[in-house]
């Protein structure tokens, strides 16, 4: 699995535990998955988030194109 493939199942693992939680802990978690969004949002544009740098120094998944590149 690519960096890019598990940071889009990060995100969306994210986004239903912050609606859970929002559900039955507190409202205030709602703020959890606005910054969830807004990360998205602004990764699209620049092409960083941290949870990116995160899964491949913790995970060691490759990007997509070092993954093009092996084969």
């Amino acid at each position: 699995m690519s960096a890019e493939r598990a940071l889009t199942a990060f995100a969306g693992f994210m986004v239903l535990l912050s609606v859970v939680l929002t559900w039955f802990v507190h409202e205030n978690f709602l703020w959890f998955t606005v910054f969830i969004g807004a990360n998205l949002f602004q990764q699209s544009f620049t092409g960083f988030c941290p949870a990116t740098i995160i899964l491949r120094k913790v995970f060691g998944f490759k990007t997509e194109k070092e993954l093009a590149l092996n084969q």
